[in-house]
């Protein structure tokens, strides 16, 4: 287990470093759900032209904001990536995790760039933009993913050793793949329901194609939600089972009941047609789970065990089938 006041200081400013790019994740939601992506209109790196908007409407406000203090988070993650290099030597996993953390950073940047500098904001109903915001919330949880494990390794953690993890690597591999999936659904229906709330339209057979597919879409999120759910709370009990490091044991059950209150809070969002407050809570609980899961696999994955899932699982069932014979 981590505690804090055990830990050096280039670890918590890891853990803030985190914490910080969650807080402009959640402002970046609050753009989107605001309709105020173009607050600065189609400028970028400036605000309508200016390093300091004169006289700002609150759309402006809330988008200059977020640039702030998403410049704010680039420049900490190039303090982190300077820091780290310095403190650790050549191939320490620390080092790895901070060159992906800067690299999803910078591609973060260059997707909330284009979003400004394409027009693919405020009330744009474009394929393009669905697309876009897909990408850009799987870009967002790679870099949260990096930023963890940064974190993480550098408060001690044992690096990842693939080898003879067998189907363990693979069962989490997929339920990590699931879970950028249903984050992507997300995104996509978190737009729909900015461009169209829900109760507002009467009659969707007026719309664009595109603008009934971001409302069709609706559907498929919930649906994907609870599969992958299921999956990875299946997944997560064998595993545990298995690997019976306390560590992992822990995480384990903060991820199943961290996920049974995320789909909770799924439900609640649909009931109350997704307002702004409830969206934003949701998302966070979404971060939350994903760094949990990611925390849970890094443990998983850097355990000795020689002993496959599979095997595992195959020799727990031949000894129960042996003692039902005798």
């Amino acid at each position: 287990m981590i505690y804090m006041k055990n830990l050096s200081s280039f670890s918590k400013f890891a853990w803030g470093v985190l914490v910080i790019n969650i807080a402009v994740i959640l402002w970046g939601a609050l753009v989107r759900a605001t309709g105020s992506g173009a607050g600065c209109g189609s400028h970028w790196p400036l605000c309508d032209g200016e390093v300091i908007p004169r006289a700002p409407q609150l759309e402006t406000i809330i988008e200059f904001t977020h640039r702030l203090t998403s410049g704010v988070a680039f420049f900490l993650v190039v303090g982190l990536l300077i820091w780290g290099y310095k403190k650790y030597g050549k191939g320490h996993q620390v080092r790895i995790g901070l060159f992906f953390s800067m690299l999803f950073m910078i591609t973060e940047a260059l997707v909330g760039a284009g979003l400004v500098l394409f027009e693919l904001v405020g009330e744009n109903v474009s394929i393009e933009r669905a697309v876009v915001m897909a990408v850009h919330l799987i870009n967002t949880l790679l870099l949260l993913a990096s930023l963890t494990l940064t974190a993480w390794w550098s408060s001690g953690g044992a690096p990842i050793q693939l080898r003879g993890k067998g189907a363990t690597l693979w069962a989490l591999g997929l339920g990590i793949v699931g879970m950028l999936i249903l984050g992507a659904s997300g995104a996509v229906t978190a737009l729909g329901d900015t461009l169209f709330p829900v109760g507002a339209i009467s009659d969707s057979s007026s719309l664009s194609p595109t603008a009934q597919t971001l409302i069709s879409l609706r559907i498929f999120h919930p649906a994907i939600a609870i599969i992958v759910s299921v999956y990875l709370i299946v997944i997560v009990i064998i595993i545990r089972k298995v690997y019976k490091q306390s560590t992992v044991v822990y995480l384990s059950y903060a991820f199943t009941w961290l996920l049974i209150a995320q789909l909770g809070l799924g439900y609640l969002n649909v009931l109350l047609y997704a307002p702004i407050w409830m969206q934003l809570i949701h998302l966070f609980m979404a971060d939350v789970v994903w760094i949990v899961l990611i925390l849970f696999s890094a443990n998983v994955l850097s355990q000795s065990k020689e002993a496959s899932l599979v095997e595992t699982t195959v020799g727990h069932q031949s000894l129960t089938e042996e003692t039902l014979v005798v």
